[in-house]
């Protein structure tokens, strides 16, 4: 069943919330810069436009995009996810994110990110939130971002139809992917790029409310006034 969004066009109602990780629950943006300057500066690598591409994406995906010709590219990215493992320091919540995942009802709220569990689990600890018990990490899908594949997952796992749903994300390949799944998504942050019309973006959740309802026919009811 489709819910109706309010007229208001900064009230969106749904049954279920998903979420992406870096720069949307957590500000990992120190340790990644790090490790992609590392890789850029081993093979002579244009810094900036990894940084560009990279955003949202499997580190997977990135590697075999840039490196060089004949580098093995398994090996390499498994190499990069050591090095993310490991380097926790700066890592926050993004401002008001723990509130509202204690808020939010456990099971309407999934993570879908483009890193492993391992990693997921790491920073998420880092940065003082909880793991959501639905997540879909970049080992369950077989094709990362900006394919739908995983919000799509997400969404099915959580019992509820796409348009039932709201994603919030940070880059362009995850809004996309949002998208492409058939979920009103909102940004995040300052690194979403140029947003599809109908888009909403807010710079934190700060100034986020929100509420949990039943409607008439007794079912949860999530609305948040962005």
């Amino acid at each position: 069943m489709t819910i109706p969004t309010p007229a208001d066009t900064r009230t969106l109602t749904c049954r279920a919330v998903l979420f992406d990780m870096d720069g949307t629950l957590v500000d990992s943006t120190a340790i990644v810069e790090q490790v992609w300057s590392e890789f850029s500066a081993r093979y002579g690598l244009d810094f900036a436009e990894i940084l560009r591409t990279s955003h949202g994406v499997q580190a997977g995906d990135t590697v075999r995009r840039f490196a060089p010709a004949g580098a093995d590219v398994v090996a390499l990215t498994a190499e990069l996810g050591a090095a993310e493992r490991v380097r926790t320091a700066g890592i926050v919540a993004l401002p008001g994110a723990a509130e509202l995942l204690r808020i939010l009802p456990g099971d309407a709220v999934a993570l879908v990110t483009s890193a492993d569990r391992i990693l997921a689990d790491i920073r998420m600890e880092a940065a003082g939130l909880a793991m959501p018990a639905t997540a879909v990490t970049a080992e369950l899908v077989t094709r990362g971002k900006p394919h739908p594949e995983g919000y799509l997952q997400a969404a099915g796992l959580l019992g509820v139809e796409p348009s039932d749903a709201l994603v919030f994300e940070d880059a362009p390949a995850g809004i996309a992917a949002g998208l492409a799944a058939g979920i009103r998504t909102v940004a995040v942050g300052p690194n979403t790029g140029p947003l599809p019309d109908g888009v909403l973006h807010i710079s934190d959740y700060s100034d986020v409310s929100v509420a949990v309802e039943t409607d008439a026919a007794g079912a949860r009811v999530i609305s948040f006034r962005l």
